[in-house]
């Protein structure tokens, strides 16, 4: 008998409380979630909101990742709390840096996937996060980065210019009703970044507040990371 996915759904997963270690001396708090049987086909490395605005690694689109895709898509979900940021997890040590700082806190988090095998990390960036994925987020060990509402504040031309020289897939999801950036203005600023992939979202707002943004997002991360596992059931069995 199946049963619909509803915002609320919490699909099996091996989940376990994890802490980062930054080459600062910062411990960062987070959780894995990976997928209950079998190894993962790839690893989505979250990086949350702002969290001078409430972002944290709970904000609700990377918890619905963590809470669905281990079972639907065969993918570890990686979330952590940027320094100074607090959720229900806990509070990672330091204070908000305005994205300077937070270099080390993708770092540490990159750094724990490859000592722990993970396989083939995305960076899922959102709002703030995408600031993150941009600057920080060329890594060797980096396949690619999804955005979700990428503001562009933080993030320059040059960022993107880094992003275009390297070649890595760059794909932004952008709400038609986004409060920072919308899509004709983000088509044009992407477009120095000849790979990227830009897709506006009709009806969707920088929150992704609602069930069908949300299966959205999800459903573009998972053709991304995890093509075989695409398009998204909207039942469990």
């Amino acid at each position: 008998m199946s049963t619909e996915i509803r915002a609320s759904t919490v699909l099996p997963a091996h989940r376990e409380d994890i802490t980062l270690h930054t080459a600062d001396g910062l411990e960062l708090v987070g959780e894995l979630a990976r997928p209950a049987d079998g190894d993962p086909v790839a690893t989505l490395v979250c990086l949350h909101p702002l969290p001078t605005h409430g972002g944290m690694m709970d904000s609700h689109v990377l918890r619905k990742a963590a809470n669905r895709l281990p079972a639907l898509a065969g993918l570890a979900v990686l979330r952590f709390n940027t320094r100074g940021t607090a959720s229900e997890r806990g509070t990672s040590q330091g204070a908000f840096d305005g994205g300077e700082g937070e270099r080390y806190d993708v770092a540490a988090a990159l750094e724990f996937a490859e000592y722990h095998d993970l396989p083939r990390p995305w960076l899922v960036g959102w709002s703030f996060g995408t600031e993150l994925a941009l600057r920080w987020g060329l890594d060797p060990l980096v396949r690619g980065a999804i955005l979700l509402s990428p503001p562009l504040h933080r993030a320059t031309d040059r960022d993107l210019d880094a992003w275009a020289a390297d070649g890595r897939p760059l794909v932004a999801l952008v709400p038609e009703l986004d409060d920072y950036l919308r899509p004709a203005e983000a088509a044009a600023r992407f477009a120095r970044v000849p790979q990227a992939e830009v897709i506006g979202v009709p009806g969707a707002k920088h929150l992704w507040v609602g069930e069908p943004s949300v299966r959205v997002v999800l459903n573009e991360i998972v053709r991304h990371t995890a093509p075989d596992a695409w398009p998204l059931p909207t039942e469990f069995a």
